[in-house]
């Protein structure tokens, strides 16, 4: 039903997709605490983390940006500015809402650091994948693959400790997000269709 791989070439021939919903960037601890309402309400997230790119060896920065969307709206949590609020701690825990990204192994052990929690819900297309023969792991080939659409990863290495993020900055990190959320939903309706 799907490839197992695709080329480079073959996915810059594909057209792009990004999440074209509302987005909200979250600071401080009174703005979460008015998105956390809606946040829990969903029995499915795509989730991914964002963090400062370092270009020295060994130098690592901690998580910068924490990203949820839903199929309609998207949530980019700033907490290397506001910390973790309890309301993400909870989230995070939840078996009820399923949390989908991809390589959530390091994503996971790096905010474990920041944060004591017991992760609960997560679901790492990379494994999930597997089920349906396709070999390649990174995002942009899932998308190209599974949607049939590429993502642009043109921001991938922007500062995201920045004060100001730009408009591209936060379509990229709610794409990124949003884009495992469809591709779980594409792939489970595939397996009811078929």
């Amino acid at each position: 039903m799907f490839e197992s791989v695709i080329t480079k070439e073959e996915v810059e021939q594909l057209e792009l997709i990004q999440f074209k919903g509302p987005i909200h960037l979250i600071d401080s601890a009174r703005e979460f605490e008015h998105s956390y309402d809606r946040i829990i309400t969903q029995d499915c997230l795509g989730f991914d983390t964002e963090t400062r790119p370092s270009f020295k060896k060994g130098r690592v920065y901690p998580t910068s940006l924490v990203q949820l969307a839903s199929r309609e709206e998207a949530w980019l949590i700033r907490v290397s500015r506001m910390g973790y609020p309890s309301g993400l701690q909870k989230i995070f825990s939840s078996d009820r809402i399923l949390k989908v990204g991809t390589g959530l192994k390091d994503d996971l052990r790096k905010m474990k650091t920041d944060l004591d929690f017991e992760p609960g819900g997560f679901l790492d297309l990379q494994h999930y994948v597997e089920a349906f023969k396709i070999e390649e792991k990174g995002l942009r080939k899932l998308s190209a693959i599974i949607l049939g659409r590429r993502i642009s990863k043109s921001q991938q290495v922007s500062n995201w400790d920045a004060d100001y993020l730009n408009e591209a900055q936060l379509r990229y990190a709610a794409t990124d997000a949003w884009i495992c959320l469809e591709i779980y939903e594409t792939l489970k309706k595939s397996m009811a269709d078929g």
